[in-house]
């Protein structure tokens, strides 16, 4: 007790021990002193109108004037009220301060007993096993707790909050310093960088991990808890509320799962909980599995049918129609549970997971690969691309037999896999149009049996599948029929022209004075035909000394796209 002792006994309080971890002046440290000497004494709380009387003239009523003193001790945590019902000190009044008693904090009895606030560690050593890591692991999540906690207190405790945040800074660099220390695999972080989460996912996995090691009783299992463990302010609590919403990624790939539970209001909350296979290869991560999950990207690459597609861009990265946006919003909504009741009470589906079936339509470069790959992404789920118009020269003779084997081969690497990957199909004109009528030549009849496959294979299919075509006029009615979704992708307006140039065009590069967009967005384009005049410009532009992006740069670029260049083009190179 010996920094207590100094505090209440010393004559200059500059002088105490503790006076440098108060962060205070010293009138307000003088008023702590005075608190923690009637503390001592037996009298736990003190009225603040005795303890500024006692210090500060009650002539002219200076002692008023000292009020906030009171005020910003209470915000830096080392007083709590304890007369003032559940008000928040900064949203009382100071003169209401007056009829209040004060006692002393927590951190500041911790403070005075041990001297400081400040986290000791350990020397830094590599992981012997993986408890010893999820232990640290732990330890953060009890931070992390503890910092939700106290914003959620009745006074401003910026400075305690200060401190756990530091503690908090502190435990998370050791963490990664011993993992970049140990050699042998940490069965956890080895997970992590499976299923590539980031850190916010990371935190709710952790906490929910030390409730099942704890045998809790649910105190992280509530979706607003955790919420609280990865937000740093309301706002911050409704965005990240999407992180555990049906569809995102923890839940879509079967990392988490909840259950809906009437809570004491009446109302449903959610109680999440680990899976139990994920569970079990965290638990019992000793044990070597006989048969290992293979990647999907790596057997697509034993075999040449499909193209794996790594999606950069979500639905929000790509300028859509409005309606096209409400069409594959609803499309991603059927994850919802309370869409998958519905529809399973309704008959309409009997299993979860989307079930679409989609045609992209419209001519070239307007985007439906693109957002093809974008709904692959927005969902966090892998794509298998199939060229169509390939399908014939690749199987000369044999194309009825293997428009079967692109499905059965889908579906052997999906199994393999142990995922639901999307597949599109690229360039399907071939399939989709009108069969011919009568009995027609041999290559009639071969068309019209592998389109008679094809229609069978996409009655059958489960899951998502999405047909990009150039043109839908010619397209046979049965397969039309077999499509749950037919969106066309117009050539953009110039609204939409405008978003594109600003979403495509290169945000560090340097442009000529007076430059707009504008010049450029009057040019009837596609988004194919934007995006590939950029990187011809960019090219023309790099090799400069000053490369400045200029409107005439980018207008070179145009003409030659939109082909009048070619009418008027010179010899360039030659001399005839």
């Amino acid at each position: 007790m010996k920094h207590l002792i100094d505090f209440i006994e010393t004559k200059d309080v500059t002088k105490a021990s503790i006076f440098e971890h108060l962060k205070c002046t010293e009138e307000e440290a003088l008023l702590v002193q005075y608190l923690c000497k009637r503390y001592v004494s037996g009298l736990e709380e003190v009225s603040v109108l005795e303890m500024l009387q006692e210090h500060f003239s009650a002539i002219g009523y200076v002692y008023l004037e000292k009020l906030d003193l009171v005020k910003n001790l209470l915000d830096l945590g080392w007083m709590i009220q304890v007369s003032f019902g559940q008000m928040k000190a900064h949203e009382s009044s100071k003169l209401e301060l007056l009829s209040t008693s004060v006692t002393p904090s927590i951190s500041l009895l911790r403070l005075l007993e041990e001297g400081s606030l400040e986290i000791l560690l350990p020397e830094i050593k590599p992981y012997t096993d993986h408890l010893e890591y999820l232990q640290d692991q732990f330890d953060m999540v009890a931070l992390l707790h503890n910092i939700a906690t106290f914003k959620q207190g009745f006074a401003d405790n910026s400075l305690s909050i200060g401190r756990l945040k530091n503690k908090l800074s502190l435990l998370t660099t050791r963490i990664e310093e011993r993992v970049k220390m140990t050699e042998a695999p940490i069965v956890v972080e080895e997970f992590f960088k499976e299923k590539e989460l980031d850190e916010k996912e990371k935190r709710i996995f952790l906490a929910l991990l030390k409730e099942e090691y704890s045998g809790g009783e649910g105190h992280f299992r509530e979706m607003n808890t955790l919420i609280e463990l990865i937000s740093f302010d309301e706002y911050d609590k409704i965005k990240n509320r999407s992180l555990l919403e049906d569809g995102a990624r923890l839940i879509s790939e079967e990392i988490i799962d909840y259950e809906e539970i009437l809570n004491m209001f009446g109302g449903v909350s959610r109680s999440f909980y680990l899976q139990e296979e994920v569970m079990q290869r965290i638990i019992h991560s000793t044990k070597t599995k006989k048969v290992t999950k293979l990647k999907l990207d790596a057997l697509v690459k034993d075999q040449e049918i499909f193209e794996y597609l790594k999606p950069t861009t979500t639905l929000d990265d790509v300028v859509l129609h409005p309606k096209t946006r409400e069409t594959l919003d609803n499309v991603i909504k059927q994850v919802d549970k309370e869409v998958f009741r519905k529809l399973k009470e309704w008959g309409i589906k009997d299993k979860k997971g989307i079930d679409a079936r989609i045609i992209f339509y419209g001519a070239a470069g307007t985007g439906k690969t693109m957002t093809a790959m974008s709904l692959a992404k927005t969902l966090r789920k892998p794509i298998l691309s199939f060229d169509c118009s390939k399908i014939l020269s690749m199987y000369v003779g044999e194309s009825e037999k293997n428009v079967r084997k692109i499905f059965d081969d889908f579906k052997e690497l999906s199994i393999k896999a142990k995922v639901e990957p999307i597949l599109l199909l690229n360039e399907a004109d071939q399939f989709l149009s009108s069969r011919s009528e009568g009995t027609g030549s041999s290559a009639d009849k071969m068309h019209n049996q592998m389109q008679n496959i094809f229609l069978e294979q996409i009655e059958k299919f489960e899951g998502i599948l999405i047909a990009t075509t150039n043109l839908l006029g010619n397209i046979d009615k049965a397969f039309s029929r077999r499509f749950n979704h037919k969106i066309e992708f117009k050539k953009p307006g110039k609204r939409q022209r405008l978003m594109l140039w600003q979403f495509m065009l290169p945000e560090n590069a340097d442009y000529e004075e007076g430059f707009t967009i504008e010049d450029l967005a009057g040019h009837e384009l596609t988004g194919g035909q934007i995006n590939l005049i950029i990187k011809n410009t960019a090219y023309k532009v790099a090799v400069r000394d000053e490369s400045v992006f200029s409107l005439q740069d980018f207008l070179e670029e145009i003409e030659k796209e939109l082909g009048s260049s070619f009418d008027g083009s010179k010899s360039m190179g030659f001399k005839v």
